[in-house]
């Protein structure tokens, strides 16, 4: 018996290579013959210069004496700030009036002033009273409604504003946890003061 050779069942398509004599196997042109060297360098270059220019504006915003977008400028502008970060948190104090009407009903806020402050932890509290910036007394009412102190104004100038503060905690932080979500960033214990 006689075996029969069978033609290929498939044809191979045509190679896109361009075969060793120089010809393309496709027939077709190269999309990359007409890309040199001059062309990618000028693609490289605009590249590089789009991440040196992004990289020089985010880091200019910081700087700007009105941007207080990041904590570390915060921390910067507060009071006394080595002792606010050693001793407490750097904060912005927001100081505005609410007069509210009952005949008619209706609420008036002022305009809010901005000002940089600090929040003292309620074991860090003697660096107040050796100061004698507040006394006993004021030590045991903020103390017996599980209060705090901030102050805005420098520690030793003459027009540092003191007062008793509470931590508001019922609102959350809408920013960390958006509402549906679940509560991922709850507050450590190191963040109550």
């Amino acid at each position: 018996m006689k075996r029969s050779t069978r033609p290929p069942r498939y044809d191979r398509p045509p190679s896109s290579r361009p075969s060793k004599g120089g010809s393309s196997g496709g027939g077709g042109k190269n999309p990359l013959s007409n890309f040199n060297y001059a062309t990618a360098a000028l693609l490289a270059a605009v590249f590089v210069l789009g991440i040196g220019l992004g990289l020089s504006l985010s880091l200019s915003s910081s700087n700007n004496a009105v941007n207080v977008a990041s904590r570390e400028v915060i921390d910067r502008r507060a009071p006394n700030p080595d002792i606010c970060q050693q001793f407490g948190a750097s904060a912005i104090v927001s100081d505005m009036r609410v007069f509210i009407t009952l005949n008619p009903f209706s609420v008036y806020v002022s305009q809010p002033k901005m000002t940089p402050g600090c929040v003292l932890r309620r074991n860090n509290w003697s660096i107040l009273e050796t100061r004698n910036l507040v006394n006993r007394e004021q030590v045991k009412d903020c103390k017996n409604r599980m209060n705090t102190f901030g102050f805005t104004g420098t520690l030793d100038g003459g027009s540092t504003n003191i007062s008793c503060i509470y931590q508001n905690d019922a609102a959350g932080n809408l920013f960390l946890n958006p509402p549906g979500s679940a509560e991922i960033n709850s507050p450590r214990e190191s963040e109550n003061f």
